[in-house]
């Protein structure tokens, strides 16, 4: 009886990998309209403004779950880096925020001989922390949020030698980060008598590795 349960679970198990963890270090070029007014209208240099789409780093780590041969669950968790520094009559100014990506994915994926692609989308949790350093005050102050965020990606994995794959990847991505706030009171603009809100969209691009097994 026991040698028929084992048979019956040798032929029945998946025939293909079911987990992927990775690591990924990456570029993201970010357009976030109201931050980029806010530092245009009050801090920027002329001849220095800030338009269109502008970089920061990224690093991220996923886990995914095979559920079939051409479909796959994954926890992504990023981290994207930017600060923007200018100099002026009063003194240097600093602003430096962090977002953390905290997202649930789903993927289809082409499986061949030593490598795979994989092609989805998903969506979750924002946290964002920036602190801002006015020139001239010495005064650093810290402004966080909580939002949500869409985004779509692209993934290949080629063989390297054992269980260990190179990655390629590249996404697009929209962050409702929504208006940071210290202590209940936001950045406000008032230049254009609005508060600043961290809403952005991205085009990424990431290197890295993974092991599948």
């Amino acid at each position: 009886m026991k040698k028929l349960v084992l048979i019956f679970f040798i032929i029945t198990a998946p025939t293909f990998a079911q987990f992927e963890l990775s690591a990924s270090m990456g570029i993201h070029f970010i357009n976030s309209p109201s931050l980029y007014d806010y530092l245009n209208q009050n801090y920027a240099s002329p001849g220095e403004t800030i338009e269109g789409f502008n970089s920061a780093i990224n690093f991220s780590g996923e886990a995914g779950y095979n559920l079939s041969s051409s479909f796959q669950s994954a926890i992504d968790i990023g981290y994207n880096i930017y600060s923007y520094t200018s100099s002026g009559s009063l003194g240097q100014y600093d602003l430096t925020y962090g977002n953390l990506l905290l997202s649930l994915l789903g993927y289809y994926v082409l499986t061949g001989e030593g490598y795979n692609f994989k092609f989805g989308g998903g969506g979750g949790v924002r946290f964002l922390s920036a602190d801002e350093s006015l020139p001239g005050t010495g005064i650093t102050k810290t402004f966080s949020s909580t939002g949500f965020g869409l985004l779509l990606r692209a993934e290949g994995n080629t063989l390297l030698g054992g269980n260990i794959y190179a990655k390629i990847g590249a996404q697009v991505g929209y962050d409702f980060n929504g208006e940071p706030e210290n202590n209940g009171n936001p950045i406000p603009n008032n230049a254009s008598n609005e508060n600043v809100n961290f809403n952005s969209l991205s085009i990424g691009v990431s290197l890295g590795v993974s092991y599948i097994f």
